[in-house]
């Protein structure tokens, strides 16, 4: 039976997230979202995509909120809802309010959690739920003057009690609320109690669900990913910022400076949103890391499989010449690759003619999911100040596809006379691939 179209497509995304599948089994991610989730009828969706995470050996620990809910019980209790420097004034009346909204909610959490629907993303699905007295919270006490009372913030999270349930198999869910050694219970916010847990439990990764796309820029450009130190510079500008990207971005600096390895900011509203943040490049919201996953080294001979799968392709279309394993193998000194997140993205190689003060660049490939980050210039800048460093004036390419490309960097086409002696004598008059030349 032939391959359609649509097929093609699934098989090729389906190879394309295995790498992450393999990356993620026994990881532990820290995924919180708000009590609008479930309030809005979302969190079916999302319980399928938790499914899929906890199946595939993930460790999860999911923190949810119960706002929306606290307010219903508080309006319905003809209680007032006060917040005090953006932080909610919780009494002994508020504080029993508290407890029957996120009661609730977990419930109904838990009962989602536990579909197995025939037919259904949960067929078959056996999600074991752990709860427990996890964090312990301690009162936030006075602000200005202005007692929080039954408000609290982390005092400490049970790594080992979390750790147990996770190396049993569970999905750990926690609820906005911490107690004391004396017995008391506090209301936390998910955030406090989502980063906290990501720190102790040194999380690979932390994702907040949010209601908008992630961190945007002045011209309202969707960020795809900040270090810390860029993370900090949008706080401390001038525009105002969302409040949600305002309440989460100040947890995603602090977790990512504490060791955890991501942190995800992406929207509640878009369906699938954790599994396309989580199993492509690209992603859809914003990833806050500690520095730039970008890496670019000399090649070691463990790169070389890494170095083909870039090279074959384009060898396939007859845009690079075939190299073969074995030679390869012997010229990878003359290397160079390009990480993203730990996986090549990028290569290329230069040969020196020291005779001539000259260098050919080749073999310059880009992953073909990366084209438009600018990769391919990232590669030619430090190649040509690599050739700089060996006294060398000029650098030449031989193409046959991608002229235009080498034109628009400064290159400028030349003829075959122009190449160093040794290069000459061994050029290939059958392929008749275009010289281009730069000085350096």
């Amino acid at each position: 039976m032939p391959i359609t179209t649509t097929s093609a497509d699934f098989v090729a995304w389906f190879r394309s997230v295995a790498p992450y599948i393999n990356a993620f089994r026994g990881k532990t991610f820290v995924i919180a979202f708000g009590g609008e989730v479930v309030s809005d009828g979302k969190f079916v969706e999302l319980t399928h995509d938790f499914n899929l995470l906890a199946a595939l050996g993930i460790r999860l620990v999911l923190v949810h909120g119960a706002r929306p809910q606290i307010e219903q019980h508080l309006a319905k209790n003809n209680l007032g809802d006060t917040y005090h420097q953006g932080i909610r004034m919780t009494d002994a009346d508020s504080m029993q309010c508290v407890k029957e909204a996120v009661g609730r909610v977990r419930v109904e959490i838990e009962a989602l959690l536990s579909m197995g629907l025939a037919n259904s993303p949960m067929a078959n699905a056996d999600i074991r739920v752990a709860g427990g007295n996890f964090i312990t919270a301690q009162p936030i006490g006075i602000i200005n003057g202005v007692d929080l009372m039954h408000t609290g913030s982390v005092r400490k999270v049970d790594i080992a009690a979390l750790n147990d349930r996770m190396d049993f198999g569970e999905v750990v869910l926690l609820s906005p609320l911490g107690y004391s050694p004396t017995g008391e219970v506090f209301n936390v916010t998910l955030e406090d109690i989502a980063t906290a847990t990501a720190i102790a439990l040194d999380a690979d990764k932390l994702v907040f669900l949010m209601d908008t796309d992630g961190v945007q820029d002045k011209k309202g450009k969707l960020l795809k990913e900040l270090t810390i130190a860029g993370a900090q510079a949008v706080l401390s500008g001038k525009r105002k910022l969302p409040d949600d990207v305002s309440l989460y971005l100040p947890c995603a600096i602090r977790a990512c400076e504490a060791g955890v390895a991501r942190t995800h900011l992406i929207s509640r509203h878009t369906d699938g949103a954790v599994l396309q943040e989580l199993f492509s490049d690209d992603g859809i919201g914003t990833m806050v890391v500690e520095s730039t996953l970008n890496t670019l080294r000399a090649a070691t001979i463990e790169d070389v499989g890494g170095i083909l799968h870039l090279l074959r392709p384009l060898e396939a279309e007859g845009i690079l010449v075939r190299r073969n394993r074995e030679l390869l193998e012997r010229e990878i000194a003359r290397f160079v690759v390009l990480e993203h997140d730990h996986r090549i993205v990028g290569c290329a190689a230069l040969y020196p003619f020291p005779d001539e003060a000259a260098a050919e660049l080749a073999c310059l490939a880009v992953d073909a999911q990366c084209r438009d980050r600018g990769y391919g210039q990232v590669i030619l800048d430090h190649m040509t100040g690599l050739a700089k460093t060996q006294g060398l004036k000029k650098l030449f390419v031989l193409t046959t596809r991608t002229a235009h490309w080498f034109i628009e960097r400064g290159f400028s086409e030349a003829d075959v006379a122009a190449l160093p002696a040794q290069k000459k004598s061994l050029y290939n008059w059958q392929r008749k691939s275009k010289v281009f030349v730069r000085k350096i």
